[in-house]
Parts: C-alpha cells; structure tokens; sequence
C-alpha cells in the first residue's frame, strides 16, 4: 500500500509542475540574443538540457537509496530467521 502512495505523490508532482525557467545569467544572455535574433528554439533546448543535469543527481541518489533499502531488507530477514533458529535451539 505504501509503494501505491509513494507512486501516486510522485505522478502528482510531475504533472502538477509548470513551464520552469532555469538559466543561469551566460545562459540567459545568450538566450535573449539569440531570440532577439529570430531563434527561438535555442531557448527550450537551452532549458531542457539544464532540466536533464538537474534531475541527473536526483535519479542517481534514489537508485542507490532503493538499492540500500532492497540490501537491508534482504539482511533484516537473514537476522530474523537466525534469531527463530537461535531461539528454537534454546527451548
């Protein structure tokens, strides 16, 4: 039921996000010139390449946090069948 939440907030944000602008000020300037110019597709390939880097570092960090979460969830189950072996032993 988790995984269904987790999956339903992420749709959300995604669809829920506008247009952004991120430019830095280089970026920005050659930009306006180039829209001055009459070229105004170097301007939205200008952002989408700054969204691809940004999100870069974001996928990157939560593949290797499911990785860890798998890793440690496999080694919680190995601890608790030992500890049931253990305990059996014992009574």
């Amino acid at each position: 039921m988790k995984t269904w939440s987790w999956a339903f907030v992420l749709v959300l944000i995604l669809l829920g996000q506008t247009d952004l602008m991120a430019q830095c000020a280089m970026c920005r300037s050659v930009v306006e010139s180039t829209v001055s110019n009459g070229r105004s597709v170097v301007a939205s390939d200008l952002n989408v390449g700054i969204l691809y880097l940004l999100a870069a570092p974001y996928l990157i960090v939560a593949v290797v946090s499911y990785l860890w979460y798998r890793t440690s969830k496999k080694e919680h189950g190995q601890r608790l069948e030992i500890a049931s072996r253990v305990r059996r032993a014992m009574s």
